[in-house]
C-alpha cells in the first residue's frame, strides 16, 4: 500500500457524507468555543454555575453540557433524564445567542436541582421552569424582542414570558393550546415572581453582573458567620 496517499477511509465514495460530516465538525468546534465564551464572560451563567454548586449540583462543561445537531426550530434544551443540557449547534449562530440559550437551560437545570421538577408527568412543574427561564435568561429583553421587532409597551415582558413559555411546552408534549394556556394561567404570578438565584429580573448584563456581585457577597457574608 503506497503509504504516500492519504486515506480517506472510503468518505471519497460518499461526497454528500463527507461534507456533511466536515460541516457537523466545524459547528461542534464553533459551539464548544461560544460555551466557554458564555461561561467564562456572562455574568448570568456565571452566577447560575455558583448557584448550582451551592445548591448541591455543580457543573462540568464536559458532562452537562452536549453541543449536537437540532431540528431547526430549536436552540436548545435540558435532558432531565441524564442532567445534560443540549446546545444546537446548526441553529446557534451568535454569541449574544448562546448566552441566552446557556442561560436558559441553566435555569433549568437549576430548577431540577433545587425543585425536584417532575418534567414528565406534571405540566405545571414545566410550565413554572419556563416561565421562569423565559422571563430571567434575556429572551424577553428589550434588546431580544427589538431584535425580533416586538415592541410593545404596558407589561410587555410579562407577555412575552407568557408566549415563549406557552410556545415551549406545546413544542415538547402533547397538549392542546386550551389547556396549556390554562396551565401557564393558573402558575403564572408565582412563578413569574420567583426570581432564584438572580433575586431580580436581570434586563441586561449590567442588572446581572449586580445580581451576581450580590450574590458572591451573600455567599462570603455566611462564609464569615
Amino acid at each position: 500500500m503506497d503509504q504516500t496517499k492519504q486515506e480517506d477511509y472510503g468518505y471519497g465514495l460518499f461526497p454528500e457524507k463527507k461534507a456533511r460530516k466536515f460541516e457537523s465538525f466545524r459547528l461542534n468546534l464553533k459551539c464548544q468555543g461560544m460555551l466557554q465564551i458564555a461561561m467564562d464572560t456572562s455574568p448570568h451563567a456565571k452566577l447560575l454555575f455558583q448557584a448550582m454548586k451551592g445548591s448541591g449540583c455543580p457543573v462540568s462543561k464536559d458532562r452537562h453540557f452536549s453541543c449536537e445537531d437540532c431540528d431547526g426550530t430549536v436552540s436548545g434544551g435540558f435532558d432531565a433524564t441524564v442532567s445534560q443540557i443540549v446546545l444546537c449547534q446548526n441553529n446557534i449562530h451568535q454569541q449574544s445567542h448562546m448566552n441566552r440559550v446557556v442561560t436558559h437551560e441553566l435555569i433549568h437545570a437549576f430548577d431540577h436541582c433545587r425543585a425536584h421538577v417532575d418534567w414528565f408527568d406534571n405540566f405545571r412543574h414545566l410550565a413554572c421552569s419556563e416561565i421562569r427561564a423565559a422571563s430571567l435568561s434575556g429572551d424577553c429583553s428589550f434588546s431580544s424582542e427589538a431584535a425580533r421587532l416586538n415592541f410593545g409597551l404596558k407589561q410587555h415582558h410579562q407577555e412575552c414570558v407568557r408566549g415563549r413559555a406557552l410556545r415551549s411546552i406545546l413544542a415538547v408534549r402533547k397538549i392542546d393550546t386550551a389547556e396549556a394556556e390554562k396551565i401557564v394561567d393558573e402558575v403564572f404570578d408565582t412563578c413569574f415572581n420567583d426570581h432564584a438565584p438572580f433575586g431580580r429580573i436581570p434586563h441586561g448584563a449590567k442588572d446581572a453582573k449586580f445580581a451576581h456581585r450580590h450574590y458572591e457577597n451573600r455567599d462570603r457574608y455566611y462564609a464569615n458567620l
